[in-house]
């Protein structure tokens, strides 16, 4: 029987009142990229530490090739590599003799443990850096060596969480590459990411998480197609009052070509709208509203995108999702300090 190369069944994991993970059911088949896109608080990190056996869920059921990481964790861990979203090394090894650490840990033999830490180095571009300590490493140098010491022992899934916060364009190209040529290998990558370029450019499939659920999931094409034709972003003011955006919209409703409409409160009260294909649709829509007595600040026009179907999803894009999270962190972070 062929097993998929991770399967969660109904996982549930919750701190204290905090309820992170509420209902996750999920399936990567082997040898694809998979990617969970969603805002900082959704969700990704617990549930990849429950994958991992970091962290014990309250429920549910996790295999990684068919082995129950609950029942089996060591035997599972051997199936498995992960790469945390902080890098931790030791500022005072170099990268051979960390990766070194890396193999006794993991009890390769030596012959073997060398030769898999070349041919890391070499395809991480890493060589040069070999005998040079940790600690001069760029942020870039030093994912590249967290993710070679998460390859070393060879598993068959590869768990990377945000791999790329905090890199440059080059380094972050690097990586994106090198998890390719993983998968071309018959490696399964499952990537955890707020990022929708990335997961776009790297994810055969991917789910959509949002406050410990599960929102959608497919291909990226799949997920796009969902949404419809292209998208208008409209903007009647700067910050428009919403009586005044509620008339807006229900003006455009009544353009055939208009097929859904969507306020983005968050955004100003911007219009967010799904057309058909149709000539000349910014002109229409402006005629429209100018017969009303409406003008406009600004609009464009654009293909679907990620951001769009989180739109759709959940009415807000996945940067006002970020900023919202961000907002929740700062205001209980100054409840804790009130009470002091």
């Amino acid at each position: 029987m062929e097993f998929p190369a991770i399967y969660i069944e109904n996982l549930k994991k919750s701190y204290g009142t905090n309820q992170a993970v509420k209902n996750i059911n999920l399936t990567v088949e082997k040898g694809e990229i998979f990617g969970v896109l969603g805002p900082n608080g959704a969700g990704k990190t617990t549930t990849i530490r429950c994958l991992c056996s970091l962290t014990k869920p309250d429920s549910g059921k996790i295999e990684i090739c068919g082995i129950s990481v609950l029942d089996e964790p060591k035997k599972a861990r051997k199936r498995l590599g992960y790469v945390a979203q902080e890098v931790a090394l030791d500022k005072i090894l170099t990268a051979r003799e960390m990766l070194q650490l890396q193999a006794s840990l993991y009890h390769l033999p030596k012959k073997i443990a060398q030769e898999r830490i070349e041919q890391l180095l070499t395809l991480l571009g890493l060589q040069s850096y070999g005998d040079q300590k940790t600690g001069t490493y760029s942020g870039g140098i030093r994912k590249r060596l967290d993710l070679a010491a998460g390859l070393l022992h060879r598993p068959d899934v590869l768990v990377l969480d945000e791999p790329t916060v905090g890199l440059d364009i080059e380094s972050r190209f690097i990586v994106w590459e090198f998890l390719r040529k993983l998968r071309e290998a018959g490696t399964t990558v499952l990537i955890t990411s707020h990022y929708l370029e990335e997961i776009d450019a790297l994810a055969d499939r991917l789910a959509i998480i949002d406050q410990g659920v599960i929102i959608d999931q497919g291909t990226p094409s799949q997920l796009k197609d969902k949404v419809g034709g292209d998208r208008i972003t409209l903007r009647i003011k700067e910050f428009s009052p919403l009586e005044e955006v509620e008339k807006a919209k229900t003006i455009l409703q009544t353009l055939s070509f208009v097929e859904e409409i969507i306020i983005n409160q968050s955004q100003g009260n911007s219009l967010n709208l799904v057309v058909t294909a149709q000539s000349n649709p910014l002109s229409k829509i402006e005629n429209a509203l100018n017969i009303e007595g409406f003008s406009i600040f600004s609009m464009s026009q654009s293909r679907p995108s990620l951001d769009d179907v989180y739109l759709a999803a959940t009415g807000k894009t996945l940067i006002d999702a970020e900023l919202a999270a961000v907002g929740t962190r700062d205001l209980k972070k100054e409840k804790k300090e009130a009470m002091k």
